[in-house]
């Protein structure tokens, strides 16, 4: 186990800077997730922290100790990659303990460590087999094995579930979480799919453009997003937005309107905001509730109704033009070209200043 920190981590390829200026800090055991869209850094990250790639500029410490310049081998990481990276002609044993037979480990040493990844996975039958014999998220259970066998000081997942289908996707990560129980190590996650940055994650680091938009615990940020787009992006079905106009403003309270929305005040939560000025106002699905034509403060009709057994989920079409999704309880219909209000508590809603 260790601590990892990063400061104003930065990488460039050419006159492309991609990595612009990261600072984080990964406590000893701590389950860290980097997430964020196709393109945003969170692999280029991840291999700058393994070695993999070199760092243009900032310092990147392991256990307190700088490690820009030392080699992969020696930062006392393992890595798990999105493709099993295992060997066809070796049988499981082989493969986990191929880091060992290298390094030219006792053989007393190798076999108990075999034997205690195995147990660790649950995959003590599969010993004698080779991939082939093997499913998808066996073979990455050996990757895995592979990865435990080293003992490193921080495990470093490269979306490892990607390759699976939904309910093995499940399986796994449910074992990773049971994995870092066990072991109670330092692991740093990339994955792009924000369920398993919820679930799994002690610790999220949202990216974008190659800059961190913010860092915490999962519930803090679903519940306190710092900026439009961390609030998007956690969530699912994704938060709504709705532009509004700000017509009053106080020290705790900005009103706000639309043609959609009736004039309401909700919390600035620390933010500036200005008479007249355009915003966005920000409301989960989950968090909006079907009332009487008169008593709502959203008013629109719906366009789709989609029922997924454990909620019913609807596209509605507001009178501006824009569209919300309402996540419904699961006994509830509401037909397609009918009138509808929603009404939601102010504490639960985010107003975001335009820029």
């Amino acid at each position: 186990m260790a601590t990892v920190k990063l400061r104003d981590i930065r990488k460039s390829f050419g006159a492309t800077e991609v990595i612009k200026g990261v600072d984080i800090d990964i406590a000893d055991g701590e389950f860290v997730v980097f997430v964020g869209p196709s393109g945003c850094g969170k692999s280029t990250l991840l291999r700058m922290i393994a070695g993999l790639e070199d760092i243009t500029s900032g310092t990147l410490e392991i256990d307190g100790v700088r490690v820009n310049d030392l080699e992969p081998s020696k930062r006392g990481i393992a890595m798990v990659f999105q493709s099993y990276a295992i060997f066809p002609h070796m049988t499981v044993r082989e493969n986990v303990a191929f880091g060992l037979t290298i390094n030219k480990a006792p053989k007393a040493e190798k076999e108990a460590a075999v034997a205690n990844a195995a147990r660790i996975l649950q995959m003590e039958h599969l010993l004698d087999r080779r991939p082939s014999e093997l499913s998808g998220g066996q073979r990455q259970r050996v990757a895995i094995g592979r990865a435990i066998v080293r003992d490193p000081k921080v495990f470093l997942f490269d979306e490892p579930l990607s390759n699976l289908d939904a309910a093995l996707r499940m399986d796994m990560r449910m074992e990773i979480g049971k994995l870092h129980q066990d072991l109670g190590a330092s692991m740093i996650y990339v994955t792009h799919d924000q369920v398993e940055a919820m679930t799994l994650a002690d610790k999220i680091v949202v990216l974008k453009d190659g800059k961190v938009m913010q860092a915490g615990a999962p519930m803090d940020l679903y519940h306190n997003p710092a900026n439009l787009f961390v609030a998007g992006f956690l969530g699912a079905p994704s938060m709504n937005f709705i532009p509004v106009t700000v017509s009053v403003v106080t020290d705790d309270t900005i009103t706000i309107s639309s043609s959609s929305l009736d004039p309401i005040a909700v919390p600035r939560k620390g933010r500036s905001f200005a008479v007249g000025q355009s915003a966005t106002l920000g409301v989960r699905p989950q968090y909006l509730r079907p009332v009487a034509a008169d008593a709502g403060m959203l008013h629109g009709t719906v366009q789709l109704t989609e029922r997924l057994g454990s909620e019913t989920v609807v596209d509605v079409r507001l009178a501006d033009g824009s569209k919300i999704i309402a996540a419904l309880p699961q006994d509830m219909m509401l037909e397609p070209g009918r009138n509808v209000s929603f009404d939601f508590a102010v504490d639960q809603v985010h107003a975001f200043p335009d820029e």
